[in-house]
């Protein structure tokens, strides 16, 4: 395995595209071999994102003049909606790559709630059937042998990762969960919106997609996996005037005579030998400064003053382990590395 494997990035140009640039430039089993912005061809990262001014990258090119039987992977930062016939054409050139769908498009395993969430029919249903859901403490051995991971959102990531281990020991009520959801401005991607202008986001709390937002039914799936039944979840985002970083806040009802300190009990269990979550002591509160940067997730339970209920949080990076550094980690385990290289950076604080 000292061999690199030869990377490519599908929408180089995003902010998740350039995270994972940042963080495989300086992995120790990785190359990156091409990288594709169809509106920047012809200009070099540096052009794109001064900071990569040290970094000796391939110049931009359209997605279409990449070839791609030269590549071991590929890592898909394009908008949902536009990843499912590209990735396609990606894999009819090149069967054996390895795909890292950082957007929405292949999440969701029922072909009509997709549609139904997504306002249009499937374009690549065969794939989506293929696909392996990428949040890696979960999917970790079908994640290592999978052709396509379709890595989960920001929001799933910090929720899941907090809930599921409780519902599947059955010590919350599933059918009574509320998820206060706030995010960093880089959520909304690097495309020009008004609402995500200095003057607009800026100094102020908004929330956005009420009672809409594409990340419900992927958090729904999941939590009903480990349930084993249907569930709805009640789930509010906001926008919070900073560049990076995410905080979710599920208020919960406790179920089989659950302490709050069981459920604590349960998450450290869960994450005894997990790398990147970490579940902070009694009377520790996670932030958002805590792991900005890196790939870790910080977890934490406290009592609700309202009787049998907890309040579990949540954070992390949305750009790092809610989307890039996750999709580092599962390349790693697709290809037999280290699970960890590439993704041990401490968190920037402050």
């Amino acid at each position: 395995m000292s061999s690199k494997k030869r990377i490519g990035i599908l929408g180089a140009s995003g902010y998740t595209g350039a995270d994972a640039v940042r963080l495989l430039a300086r992995h120790p089993n990785a190359e990156i071999a091409a990288l594709t912005a169809n509106t920047h061809a012809g200009k070099s990262m540096g052009d794109v994102f001064p900071h990569f001014f040290m970094l000796d990258l391939p110049k931009l090119v359209e997605w279409e003049k990449v070839d791609w039987t030269t590549l071991d992977a590929v890592f898909c930062g394009l908008p949902h909606g536009t990843t499912q016939e590209i990735i396609a054409a990606v894999l009819k050139a090149n069967p054996k790559i390895k795909v890292l769908d950082m957007s929405a498009d292949f999440r969701l395993r029922d072909k009509d709630t997709y549609a139904q969430w997504y306002g249009h029919e499937h374009r690549a249903l065969e794939l989506q059937g293929e696909a392996v859901y990428g949040l890696t403490e979960f999917y970790r051995e079908k994640i290592a042998s999978a052709r396509l991971v379709a890595c989960p959102g920001c929001y799933p990531t910090a929720v899941l990762l907090a809930l599921v281990p409780l519902a599947k020991a059955k010590l919350i009520d599933v059918d009574d969960i509320v998820i206060d959801a706030k995010s960093g401005v880089t959520g909304a991607g690097r495309g020009l919106k008004q609402n995500t202008l200095f003057s607009e986001a800026g100094e102020g709390l908004s929330p956005y997609s009420v009672g809409t937002h594409r990340h419900a039914p992927e958090i729904e799936q999941e939590i009903g996996v480990a349930a084993g039944s249907a569930v709805t979840v009640n789930f509010t985002p906001h926008l919070i005037p900073m560049a990076r970083g995410e905080l979710c806040t599920s208020y919960v009802k406790l179920a089989g005579g659950a302490t709050p300190d069981d459920l604590r009990g349960a998450l450290e269990k869960a994450y005894a030998n997990e790398p990147f979550v970490h579940v902070a002591k009694k009377g520790v509160l996670p932030q958002t400064q805590n792991v900005r940067g890196s790939n870790y997730v910080q977890i934490g339970v406290v009592a609700d003053r309202i009787k049998n209920r907890a309040i579990v949080i949540s954070t992390l990076d949305n750009l790092v382990k809610g989307s890039a550094g996750q999709a580092i980690q599962n390349m790693n385990l697709m290809f037999g590395l280290p699970e960890t290289a590439g993704l041990e950076q401490i968190a920037l604080f402050p």
